[in-house]
Formats: structure tokens, sequence, C-alpha cells
């Protein structure tokens, strides 16, 4: 039996800006950056006051009085902006799975980056996303097979740049077979039997590794053996 199942593929591209469209993703990457940590901030500050936990929609809205503020802001792709907080999110939900406490982004460490999560559009080698309409020259070295959902434009220390872009490649793959006790058997690993199945039958253990070293034994003695035989021979040679 199939199933239709959403199917995501990450895939990397080498992008070529010119110019102008360098200075404008890096005040993507600069304000994507800002707002993370002045909402990590605020998300720290109301927990350790009064236990307080904004959830991302509650900062998402205070963004329209942030750029009120701070003008600049209003340059670049307002879904970077909200991507951002919604990352700031994820990583502390994580902080409370177990993972380690959200760090402050910075400049100068960490992979400089800024997202944009929808209105993606590849036309005619160049990509086409919010605020660079012109669109941005990409070296497609493979082909793209599907819908494309988002992508993240980032630029490392060396100043190269790429283009990261998730795909739903709309695959169908089958469904998993229905577990039926009746034709279903456990099996559990251990020392001393190779395998006990549930229904009692039982492998056992092919100690490859004792008649592995017992061989390597028996070889260690007879190369001995050889060896000592040859230095005599050169001992009664040279005598």
């Amino acid at each position: 039996m199939l199933c239709f199942c959403s199917m995501l593929k990450g895939l990397k591209y080498r992008i070529s800006p010119t110019d102008s469209q360098k200075e404008l993703i890096a005040k993507h990457i600069g304000s994507s950056r800002f707002v993370y940590n002045l909402a990590l901030e605020t998300k720290n500050s109301a927990y350790l006051v009064s236990k307080h936990n904004f959830s991302p929609f509650d900062l998402i809205k205070q963004l329209p009085e942030l750029k009120k503020e701070c003008e600049w802001l209003k340059e670049v792709n307002s879904q970077s902006l909200q991507q951002s907080i919604q990352n700031m999110d994820i990583t502390f939900k994580k902080f409370f799975k177990g993972a380690g406490f959200p760090k402050f982004k910075s400049k100068h460490r960490g992979r400089q980056s800024f997202s944009i999560p929808q209105n993606v559009l590849l036309e005619n080698n160049f990509l086409v996303i919010p605020k660079f309409k012109e669109g941005i020259e990409i070296i497609l070295h493979r082909p793209i097979e599907g819908d494309i959902k988002s992508t993240s434009i980032s630029v490392t220390p060396t100043g190269k740049y790429f283009a990261s872009i998730l795909v739903d490649t709309n695959e169908i793959i089958p469904q998993k077979k229905t577990i039926n006790e009746s034709n279903t058997i456990g099996i559990d690993l251990g020392i001393k039997d190779f395998a006990v199945t549930s229904n009692g039958e039982v492998f056992k253990n092919p100690k490859n590794l004792r008649k592995a070293q017992s061989k390597l034994k028996y070889l260690q003695r007879k190369y001995s053996k050889i060896s000592h035989s040859i230095s005599l021979m050169r001992w009664k040679t040279h005598s």
C-alpha cells in the first residue's frame, strides 16, 4: 500500500550577488541577528523576572513597534525577521529538552545567514526572493526536482555566498506494514547466546573472536620458532 508523504530535501548552491546585493545581504544578516538577540533577551528577562514565557507570536507582534524605533529594519524582508524569532524559539525549546542554553548570535563567529521562509523562485538561473526582485545569479550544478519551500542565504568568512534551498520532492513512499503479533517475533541479542527469539529458538554465539585469537596465538608461536631458527643459521654462518 502506498501513501503520499511530504519528503523534504536540502540543496546547497553557490550564488554570485552583485556589490549592491552583497550590501543588502549584509543588512538582512545583521537585522536578523539583531532581532534574534533582542527576542532572546526579552524572553530570558521575562522568564527570570515573572516566569512569563513569551511565545514567538507574542514577540512577532512587537516587530511593527520595533521598526518605528529602528527604521533601518524596514529595509529588509519582514518574513526574514519573523523567521529569526521562530528560530530563536526553536533553540529555546531544545534547551528544555536537554540541549545547551541558547547563545546570543555574534557577527564574529558562527554561521552568518538569514532565512526566507516563502516566496522563493528560480527564473533563468536567477534566485528571486523578497527585496531581491532582480534576482541573484545562482550556479545550478544539479537540477532542482520538486517544489521550493524556503531558502537561506549564507556567507563564509572567506566571502563566498551560498543559497541553501529546501525542496518538497513530492515522493511517494511505502506505508509501514502493520505489526501482526501472530507472525511477529522478538529477538534478544546476548553474549552467551548470539540471539534468543520470543518463541524459544536459540542461536549459539559463533565466537569468531575467540577462534581468531586462538589462530593468532598459533601463528605467533610458529613465526617465533621460524624466526629463532633463522637467527641460529645466521649466527652459525658468521661464526
